[in-house]
């Protein structure tokens, strides 16, 4: 197994921000189905990647490596009332000028994930999970 070093910049600005349902949703499905608790997404239309584990998902640009440009942190998916409600977080910036960066990977993450759920062979049993219904 290689081992990835990443390094942080000092934080320019931090933002709450709001991620769709779907996107989180298929984001934590996917790192569950993982077996080294990181999940590397190559987002190929921006020449990034990004590396999600259980505290945050970071974005590195291809041309800086080991860098991180930008971490989304602190999300609040226990402040939801439903399933298919936005998830809430922090956007920490490490570099200057990165609004242009962060509305594309907004659009752009959720079709990396996509794409990688569609090469994905999901194996073994689907396990549904009962709640109790409200009276």
């Amino acid at each position: 197994m290689e081992i990835i070093t990443c390094y942080r910049d000092n934080e320019i600005d931090r933002e709450m921000r709001h991620l769709s349902a779907h996107t989180y949703n298929l984001a934590i499905t996917l790192l569950a189905r993982c077996d080294t608790k990181h999940l590397f997404i190559p987002i190929r239309s921006m020449q990034y990647m990004a590396i999600i584990d259980h505290e945050e998902f970071v974005f590195i640009d291809g041309e800086r490596k080991c860098w991180i440009d930008i971490a989304w942190q602190n999300f609040k998916s226990h402040d939801r009332e439903a399933l298919d409600q936005p998830v809430a977080y922090q956007a920490v910036y490490y570099r200057e000028n990165m609004a242009d960066i962060m509305a594309r990977l907004q659009s752009e993450f959720p079709v990396a994930l996509q794409t990688l759920v569609n090469k994905s062979k999901l194996s073994g049993p689907a396990r549904i999970l009962h709640f109790p219904g409200k009276d």
